[in-house]
């Protein structure tokens, strides 16, 4: 007699299986996978795989970023779903109609969501939008590719600015920069699913969290066009020191909060000619 493979668990054994490992919402994670199994064993695989850490969208291969399915994959940063704040607040301060032409560029890219949700936003008010990404990681730019190359937009492999064609130069109209802003000896304190299973460069932002936006905010002055706006989220304690970075570097800041979870999201502009 053939072995019959492990059994899936019952609703009731799965559900208590993900609330032991600390998963918060167990209900709603333990349809998500049963969703995304073809099979009894396959459905105990990925119960296993979830119960020692690894993060649920790397298993369902897709995260839900601003009402959309974002394709994700094994050593790449998950977006938040509070980081939707950002793409709002870009979208709310950039002034575009229907039949205007924007550059978007999005830096730090991970999966391109922050690229995705905001091209899509603007055609679908009838903005021309060229949109350019870029990651220094390569598992990265593949799933970048996937997720918006079907949008028509080119995407590089390297450090910030230097992955992007110089023709780009003062022409840029809305960047958005996921960077890395956990301080480094805050690392060991994150979630397990986060700490062992995105990309460190995704996460660590040196002493402070904000050694990246040191990098970027001067090289943004020089990037964006007469009016082009930057904008990137950062902790609560990092929010006046990130804005002065930023008028540093010529630019001129602000700073908005998310009222339901907090999010801060620091913007720059240059000043239109």
């Amino acid at each position: 007699m053939s072995d019959p493979g492990p059994e899936a668990p019952d609703d009731a054994a799965l559900v208590a299986a993900l609330r032991g490992a600390g998963c918060v919402f167990a209900e709603e994670e333990a349809a998500l996978l049963r969703g995304a199994a073809s099979s009894s064993e396959e459905l105990a695989g990925l119960v296993t795989r979830r119960v020692r850490g690894t993060p649920l969208e790397h298993l369902l291969g897709w995260a839900e970023f601003r009402g959309h399915r974002i394709a994700v994959g094994p050593g790449v940063f998950v977006p938040r779903r509070r980081t939707a704040f950002l793409v709002d607040r870009a979208l709310a301060r950039t002034a575009a109609a229907a039949g205007d032409e924007r550059t978007v560029v999005d830096l730090c890219c991970g999966s391109g969501a922050l690229g995705w949700a905001a091209t899509t936003a603007l055609r679908t008010a009838g903005v021309r939008v060229h949109l350019v990404a870029a990651d220094i990681d390569v598992a990265a730019v593949v799933c970048a590719r996937r997720n918006l190359e079907p949008l028509g937009a080119r995407v590089f492999q390297g450090d910030l600015f230097a992955a992007l064609p110089s023709e780009l130069i003062g022409r840029v109209d809305l960047l958005l920069a996921n960077t890395p802003y956990v301080p480094t000896a805050m690392i060991a304190r994150m979630p397990p699913e986060a700490r062992d299973h995105e990309p460190r460069a995704a996460l660590d932002g040196g002493a402070d969290g904000l050694d990246v936006l040191r990098r970027l905010a001067p090289e943004a002055a020089r990037w964006l066009a007469p009016g082009g706006q930057m904008f990137v989220e950062t902790g609560e304690s990092q929010q006046d020191t990130a804005a002065a970075i930023i008028e540093q570097s010529g630019l001129t800041s602000s700073i908005d909060r998310s009222a339901p979870d907090g999010t801060i999201v620091v913007g720059g502009s240059r000043r239109a000619r």
